[in-house]
């Protein structure tokens, strides 16, 4: 049986809310990681001994400083991030600075999504091209994007499932989401229910992600189709 205050939490909306907030900061978060991330993993690939084009000084650099920002714990890159949130979006607190936090920490772990993701190409489909005189740019948005596109696909839905993970923690920074109501409403007030149905809800929207990038996966890879 459901307490007075989830009751009031859902006929006032708040819970809805939660959900959109949730998802809001998840999507949005995931698609500027991936401005960052994306061409990042392309530059790692690439750069690497035993990609189209070695720069092994850059690669290690640029693969150092992912490294780096991939081994700080969420909790506590976000507190470490917080006059960074502050110069770029003007405020430490909030859904804006979570944003920030999220793409932060996320960023550096899609790099190596997209760079794992690129590897799986068969190096003979870039052998081919680089024999028809295609230039280093071409193979990449012509051959290496394309092929790696159902890998790719799968990547950004484990991203975003993580991605969403980490957006429960914005109550620790000021944020809204289903996080907030979860540790405010529920665990604070001692209201299972509502604690609870945060992670019901929340698990719904990892389902439906899951689903529908499986869906979209399974789509552009050419083994189902043939």
């Amino acid at each position: 049986m459901f307490s007075e205050m989830f009751l009031k939490l859902w006929d006032n909306g708040l819970i809805q809310l939660g959900v959109w907030e949730t998802v809001y900061m998840t999507v949005l978060s995931t698609a500027l990681s991936y401005c960052i991330g994306l061409p990042l993993g392309v530059i790692l690939n690439i750069t690497d001994k035993e990609g189209i084009q070695p720069l092994p000084l850059l690669n290690r650099i640029l693969g150092l400083i992912v490294n780096f920002f991939r081994s700080i714990p969420f909790i506590i890159l976000m507190v470490a991030m917080l006059p960074v949130a502050k110069l770029i979006v003007g405020v430490s607190l909030g859904n804006k600075a979570m944003i920030v936090m999220l793409v932060i920490a996320a960023s550096p772990y899609v790099a190596r999504m997209v760079e794992s993701s690129l590897k799986e190409v068969d190096a003979g489909v870039i052998e081919a091209a680089q024999s028809m005189g295609t230039n280093n740019l071409q193979i990449v948005w012509k051959v290496l994007l394309p092929e790696a596109k159902p890998s790719l696909i799968t990547g950004a839905v484990i991203s975003m499932v993580t991605i969403l993970g980490y957006s429960a923690m914005a109550a620790t920074i000021g944020g809204t989401g289903l996080g907030q109501i979860a540790i405010s409403y529920g665990h604070q007030r001692f209201n299972p229910d509502v604690t609870w149905c945060c992670v019901f809800l929340t698990v719904i929207i990892v389902q439906i992600i899951q689903e529908a990038g499986n869906r979209i996966a399974r789509r552009t890879d050419k083994r189902y189709r043939a």
